[in-house]
């Protein structure tokens, strides 16, 4: 006789039994978190629009920052926390960026850096320091991790840029992320929209360029994840406390965390003013005199370097 045919009844014996026992599995209850109530619906194309709308509204920015930074973590095994000091952001689009920070009481510049999209200029006067380079370029064996940090980093998380439909393709995903209710402590689950953006190089090839989270209570942007050409995650930025400036809406708390560096930079929106004309100097950053110029892209001698501004 075929095994197969006397495995059958015994198989269906056992099943049979099983309600009968209970042994052979158990039932738990599942709890029920409760999930935000009245959710604002939209579409793929919804949402691409309102980046693109909300990205075309801001052409400049003029911000007054509080900054909390930390360096460390599993790679360093161990987490700095750095005292908050006062900075202040200059953006214009579509490249330029310019970041300053200040000692607290002293107010002497604790950092100076500034971006055209293609090369940056970093000033640090507590070390007689004068970084210039290219913003592609990653150092091999990062030691000071806060000096990796880059303006373009800002640059890139502090506003949504337009999704270019020419070299960009989105697509939508509905989902549900699980958060902590700050007052009854227990977890609840927001549903959520991700724009997933890709990009054409111009070799032609698509990579992973970045993805906007949208929490559907208020359908605003509250996460930005920027990834490198290696699908890796390069910036992940959270926005919150979003506030009217200029009668424009804008997070009043932007939170910068830079995984492969293993540094987190946190701005507090003290004061902003957009759509403000910034003038070119604004933008320029000369070397000090006496500093020490280093390279970050290996390309050029340092007494070159240093007398190359920064191409426009």
């Amino acid at each position: 006789m075929n095994p197969r045919k006397q495995l059958w009844p015994l198989l269906a014996l056992l099943f049979a039994l099983m309600p009968l026992t209970g042994c052979l599995f158990r039932t738990h209850k599942v709890e029920q978190r409760k999930i935000a109530d009245n959710l604002k619906q939209a579409t793929r194309d919804d949402l691409v629009e309102r980046i693109n709308e909300e990205a075309s509204k801001i052409r400049t920015l003029n911000a007054t920052v509080d900054i909390a930074a930390s360096s460390g973590g599993e790679k360093k095994g161990k987490v700095t926390d750095y005292t908050e000091i006062r900075g202040y952001i200059l953006v214009r689009k579509p490249t330029d960026i310019r970041m300053i920070g200040l000692f607290p009481v002293v107010r002497n510049k604790a950092f100076d850096m500034v971006s055209n999209g293609q090369v940056f200029r970093v000033s640090i006067p507590p070390k007689n320091r004068f970084i210039v380079g290219r913003n592609d370029y990653i150092p091999p064996h990062p030691k000071q991790t806060l000096e990796n940090l880059r303006p373009q980093h800002i640059f890139d998380a502090l506003l949504l840029h337009e999704i270019d439909p020419q070299n960009e393709a989105a697509v939508l995903e509905s989902s549900v992320d699980t958060s902590t209710d700050p007052k009854s402590k227990k977890q609840v689950e927001m549903p959520i929209y991700t724009i997933t953006v890709v990009r054409r190089e111009p070799d032609g090839k698509w990579f992973l360029s970045r993805k906007i989270v949208f929490t559907r209570d208020d359908l605003q942007p509250h996460r930005q994840i920027v990834y490198d050409r290696n699908g890796n995650v390069a910036t992940d930025a959270r926005y919150d406390n979003f506030k009217i400036y200029d009668n424009l809406m804008f997070p009043s708390l932007i939170t910068i965390v830079r995984p492969q560096e293993e540094y987190t930079v946190q701005l507090g929106i003290v004061k902003v003013t957009l759509n403000t004309p910034l003038r070119d100097d604004q933008f320029e950053l000369p070397q000090p005199p006496g500093s020490q110029l280093v390279r970050m892209d290996g390309s050029q001698p340092a007494a070159a370097a240093a007398a190359t501004p920064p191409t426009r």
